[in-house]
């Protein structure tokens, strides 16, 4: 399935203003916003967090697996789609990231 595919079927993200990924030490290491460019991101890591209640390895997989053809472009193209860049590292690193949601006022 693709990626436009997938995101219709992921819970909405209009009352998101951003969240924010967080380390084991509480520094904000990203921060994902609800504007063009980024909301299929923001969409696919809010419901990793809703499903996982973090970015987990195991959940960073799945995020992989949702973000369809561009995980294969980031994988050539390093630094190319940072938000799968980032999902990539945690698997490889087993690392646990953290989302503070931002809600739209």
């Amino acid at each position: 399935m693709g990626f436009a595919a997938v995101l219709k079927q992921l819970p909405k993200v209009s009352h998101l203003a951003s969240i924010e990924l967080l380390d084991d030490g509480d520094a904000v290491v990203a921060t994902i916003e609800n504007r063009p460019g980024q909301g299929g991101s923001l969409a696919v890591y809010n419901h990793l967090a809703q499903v996982h209640g973090a970015i987990t390895p195991e959940a960073a997989r799945k995020g992989l697996e949702l973000f369809s053809e561009h995980t294969e472009d980031a994988l050539a193209n390093p630094g190319k789609h940072p938000n799968i860049d980032r999902l990539i590292g945690l698997v490889e690193r087993g690392e646990t990231l953290r989302v503070k949601h931002r809600f739209a006022l």
